[in-house]
């Protein structure tokens, strides 16, 4: 006799698949890993994360737009969400479809972030401006931008986050 109130575990794959799909969004690469790690098969994890992909519970696309967006609100520029995504094994096309979909005005996100941690004052100096600018690239906005809103002559980083 079960006990009121408590809960049993799902006992398949693809069952654990959709409780975690119910919690938040999850590319599938990391669905796999979070199976695995619960002990499940490998071709037991293939099928089901299949069969969710086909039934439409789980989607790359609209998991790399929830984070895209997420990491907009957060204040992140567009590096280093582009480098977060292929983290999670998605593909450039994702990538940058996702991105794009925020229609983030990345100086007006920069310039919000500079308030946020140095407030309105202008820089004192030089080597203030380049602290800013420093904090704005590890942030992942592209030089570009973190000239444009801290006027300091930044080195390009390259592809440093991918």
């Amino acid at each position: 006799m079960r006990k009121p109130g408590k809960k049993t575990a799902p006992t398949d794959a693809y069952s654990k698949g959709i409780g975690l799909l119910s919690r938040r969004e999850h590319s599938a690469r990391e669905l796999k890993a979070k199976l695995a790690r619960k002990g499940h098969a490998k071709d037991e994890i293939a099928g089901a994360v299949d069969k969710l992909i086909d039934r439409r519970y789980q989607s790359d696309d609209r998991f790399a737009v929830s984070i895209a967006r997420t990491r907009v609100s957060q204040g992140y520029g567009p590096a280093r969400i582009r480098a977060e995504l292929k983290s999670h094994g998605l593909a450039d096309a994702a990538v940058r479809s996702a991105i794009a979909s925020t229609e983030a005005d990345w100086t007006e996100i920069a310039t919000a972030q500079l308030r946020r941690r140095f407030g309105a004052k202008a820089p004192a100096d030089r080597e203030e401006r380049g602290r800013r600018a420093q904090f704005l690239l590890r942030r992942g906005f592209d030089p570009a931008t973190v000239r444009a809103v801290t006027r300091a002559e930044v080195d390009d980083p390259g592809e440093e986050f991918d």
